[in-house]
């Protein structure tokens, strides 16, 4: 693929978007920027880190391996940044992260990220920014999670890929039903009968992978509900 230069870059984020002319070179120079198709993993669980990713366009999703199986945490749209916290707190990832599109991707040296971060206030406060609004969906997906029964937290991933995914409450669904369970915490037969379930009370409707929600307001009171 081409390599697109920082500064006439059109997916910026907007904490490069706050960076100068020399810190726009100083960042071309420590930046790699390549390709992953979908299955690809990017980066995994439990390796060192030396890099911050940004993901300029595509879909990831973010897993974790526990005790008993893997778990989908979230799905990141670009353009996005992974890996901050490992950046700061950590050398390590405690993370997996995987193309499910065709995903372009920037490799950031660790230590011009951090120079930036100690140089320019605004770039700073742009990724505490995004880190914040990090955490606070980690804390609706732990308390979701714990305490929703199958069709409420199926209700949640539905709605999160609608509204914060595609923007549309038309879309192809971007991974298998099994993934799907990893992220709403269900099995696959669980995540086959209650989107038949919705499909039969035309809440959604459902071609293969395509899902069109045709009743969003009793969707959400199903998420309400749990």
């Amino acid at each position: 693929m081409l390599y697109e230069i920082c500064k006439y870059c059109h997916l910026k984020s907007a904490a490069a978007e706050t960076l100068d002319s020399d810190e726009l070179k100083k960042l071309e120079r420590s930046c790699f920027q390549t390709q992953f198709a979908k299955g690809d993993l990017i980066f995994k669980q439990d390796a060192l880190s030396a890099n911050v990713i940004f993901i300029r366009e595509g879909l990831v999703k973010i897993h974790i391996k526990g005790p008993e199986r893997e778990q989908i945490i979230k799905i990141n749209k670009g353009p996005t940044f992974l890996g901050i916290p490992t950046t700061f707190g950590d050398i390590i990832n405690h993370y997996s992260a995987t193309a499910i599109t065709t995903v372009d991707v920037c490799f950031i040296s660790n230590e011009t990220f951090q120079q930036f971060i100690y140089s320019n206030g605004k770039f700073a406060y742009e990724i505490l920014h995004d880190l914040c609004k990090c955490q606070l969906h980690t804390y609706n997906y732990c308390i979701n999670h714990l305490q929703k029964q199958g069709p409420g937290r199926l209700a949640d991933a539905l709605l999160y890929l609608a509204n914060e995914i595609f923007n549309d409450n038309n879309f192809l669904l971007p991974m298998t039903r099994h993934e799907l369970g990893d992220l709403a915490c269900c099995s696959r037969e669980s995540v086959s009968r209650l989107l038949n379930e919705f499909k039969k009370d035309n809440i959604i409707q459902l071609e293969g992978k395509k899902i069109t929600i045709l009743n969003k307001e009793l969707l959400s009171q199903i998420s309400k509900r749990g």
